[in-house]
């Protein structure tokens, strides 16, 4: 037998770890924290002394970090932006979006926002936002009642032009976080900048593109960008590190970039990400193969393993990747990353990020009724991965360029206390984090170097975009959220998260209870995550010879049936019905307890109904599989029904005088589903 290579042994814990419980995974994290008990105090230490510098330079803050200060997740106004934002991004006719704003605009009390800020373009947005900008004459009604001002407002001028003032307003903030509608505008403003502000990942808006077509037009974007970023910033004896780099997304390159189409995105998709790194490789810049939701990290690491091993890039060191704190597979990423590096003779640019969907990966994982969730329930906990993934990052120079992406000043100064002289770069988002930067800066006394990661886009681009920042870095735990807030003290923000976590009572979050037990009054159905290759490994089922064959494929043969007789439906109507008195009798209780069998036993069996559906349906194994849970939560449901309504049970007698739960119509459900 083959010894394993360090590359195999990396892929097992790397699978493993994807629904982890919790509270395991983030045992082992604590376990091997890097920075000692009586490190942390210095660490903390310089937190603090890059936020009291950031406060100093108040007046300097970005329209971001203003925007974070004045209307964060903790208050109403604040939700009532963020659901606006994202709502009007999904609404396609203008009636709703009408109805959607006169909503959130009566909801919120603006004016206790207006002019506090010391953005001028904040203030502006808060006016905007109570649909006054250039519209109307402010008058002493909108200070005495603004809510009521704003629903005169809109009964008088009409929804559209409301709809289209909002609207506009939500564009001029957009413009701030994006650093030009084109490459080349990009590049012209680059050149104005300072020398040390020069490097950026420049990264075209758009992702999940749905069609063909739109994943051509995005190949053909990204090329232009390459070679604009190639040609326009080349600069004599500096490597591919120190010059400005292009970031890519890989669900905007196919319309059908997932697990289950594999094939697809090995022949399709790796091809045109190949003639990407190709271009790049030609310019000697780097190219980031940017994170996107947890089902697609694994198709993303064979195509980067593919690339990896591609003769045609021998001898580019360009080719990087993102990686998501947020994630409990993080810290196994760079195992698995590191073991490749050094397999295939290469160093890797990986970008660290804490991670931008969430909401998602929470509501998805719930969906399916998975074990446990791909991500950190906790903010804190994210922060303590972070800081672990990035020690392994700093531990392997030779396989992987460390690029963090944070801004949180505890993580700054944790890096640069682990980092010693391994060569890193920080980076920050543009329209976010100058000031904290500038502040790192002069208290690490040290030449940093950092790239601004630059979104290029038009407007239809960027709303996406603008909401995951916004969605990201409002909530109130948020670092920047908190730390230019000078009403929180200092030490309650520069914490380290290890000893956040350690006083947790809880190491999952109160609130968000496991997939599986979401409605909490009974069982959520059990799922089977998909995009998983440990679950979706092995020999296809083969269907016996019969004379019954599948929608899909009239070749296949997939069972027998036979013709039921006027006769025969009689006979089973007649079953039925002696059965249905001895069914009423049992009582709720004992009903319920035959439908929760049946969920169970549903559960136990899918794999053999998904594959039945499959052949004799015609199905998906995702619609397969939908079904057995949509089958048990049923059960389940009626169960909960039975017990709420008729919960006294009626014990009937056996022949010999026993009590009998079972009716013989319950009997014969249960025996039928235990056949499979």
């Amino acid at each position: 037998m083959r010894t394993p290579t360090a590359l195999q042994k990396a892929l097992e814990p790397l699978l493993d770890a994807k629904h982890r419980s919790e509270e395991q995974a983030l045992s082992a994290l604590m376990a091997g924290y890097p920075i000692a008990a009586s490190e942390q105090p210095s660490v903390s230490n310089t937190t603090a002394e890059i936020v009291f510098a950031s406060r100093a330079m108040k007046a300097e803050r970005g329209t971001l970090d203003a925007f974070m200060q004045e209307f964060g997740l903790s208050n109403q106004e604040g939700v009532a932006l963020m659901c606006l934002a994202e709502a009007l991004l999904r609404i396609p006719d203008a009636a709703t979006q009408d109805l959607l704003i006169a909503e959130k605009m009566r909801a919120g009390d603006w004016k206790r926002h207006a002019g506090k800020s010391e953005n001028l373009l904040v203030n502006a947005s808060v006016w905007g936002l109570m649909l006054t900008g250039g519209l109307v004459k402010l008058d002493k009604e909108l200070v005495k009642n603004p809510i009521e001002w704003i629903g005169k407002t809109i009964s008088r001028l009409g929804e559209p032009v409301i709809r289209t003032a909002v609207i506009q307003a939500m564009k001029i903030m957009g413009r701030q976080f994006v650093f030009g509608r084109t490459m080349d505008e990009a590049l012209r403003q680059r050149a104005r900048l300072g020398t040390e502000d020069q490097l950026f990942s420049f990264d075209m808006l758009g992702e999940g593109a749905r069609t063909e077509a739109a994943a051509r037009r995005y190949q053909q974007l990204y090329l232009e960008s390459i070679t604009a970023v190639g040609e326009k910033t080349a600069e004599q004896g500096k490597t591919h590190l120190e010059r400005s780099s292009v970031s890519i997304k890989l669900s905007a390159l196919h319309p059908r970039y997932e697990a289950v189409k594999r094939a697809r995105v090995m022949d399709e998709l790796l091809a045109r990400v190949k003639e990407l790194c190709l271009k790049a490789k030609s310019y000697d810049i780097g190219l980031t193969i940017d994170a996107e939701e947890a089902d697609r990290l694994d198709i993303s690491l064979e195509l980067l393993e593919a690339l990896a091993r591609d003769p045609g890039l021998k001898g580019w060191q360009g080719l990087g990747l993102a990686v998501q704190a947020y994630m409990k597979r993080a810290p196994y990423v760079i195992d698995w990353l590191t073991a490749l590096g050094r397999e295939t003779g290469r160093r890797f640019p990986v970008r660290l990020v804490k991670g931008a969907y969430w909401d998602t990966e929470i509501k998805h994982a719930q969906e399916l009724g998975l074990d446990d969730y791909p991500v950190w329930t906790r903010k804190a906990s994210t922060d303590l991965c972070y800081i672990c993934t990035a020690k392994k990052m700093i531990g392997a120079p030779d396989a992987i360029y460390p690029q963090f992406a944070t801004h949180n000043a505890h993580s700054i100064a944790a890096i640069a206390h682990m980092a010693g002289d391994v060569e890193f770069e920080y980076q920050r988002l543009h329209g976010m984090g100058a000031l904290l930067y500038k502040a790192a800066r002069a208290v690490l006394g040290q030449t940093l170097r950092i790239r601004t990661y630059a979104p290029i886009g038009a407007h239809e681009d960027l709303l996406p975009y603008l909401v995951r920042r916004l969605l990201e870095n409002g909530a109130n735990s948020s670092f920047v959220n908190r730390f230019m807030d000078a009403r929180i003290p200092v030490s309650e923000i520069v914490q380290d998260p290890h000893s956040t976590v350690m006083n947790y009572k809880n190491q999952r979050h109160a609130h968000i209870p496991l997939p599986t037990d979401l409605y909490g009054d009974r069982k959520n159905s059990r799922g089977i995550d998909l995009t998983s290759p440990s679950m979706i490994a092995g020999a296809p089922v083969k269907s016996k010879p019969a004379d019954v064959t599948a929608p899909q494929n009239p070749r296949l043969v997939v069972g027998i049936t036979r013709a039921a007789s006027e006769k025969d439906m009689l006979h089973a109507l007649e079953i039925a019905q002696a059965a249905q008195p001895a069914w009423n009798a049992l009582g709720g209780n004992a009903r319920a307890d035959i439908f929760d069998k049946m969920a169970g036993l549903i559960e136990d069996h899918r794999a053999t109904f998904i594959d039945l559906t499959c052949r004799e349906a015609g199905k998906t194994i995702a619609d397969g599989l939908s079904e057995m849970r949509e089958a048990a939560d049923y059960c389940r449901y009626y169960a909960l029904q039975a017990r709420e309504k008729f919960g006294q049970p009626q014990i009937l007698k056996g022949p010999t005088g026993e009590s009998n739960q079972l009716s013989l119509h319950g009997s014969l459900l249960l025996q039928i589903i235990e056949v499979f």
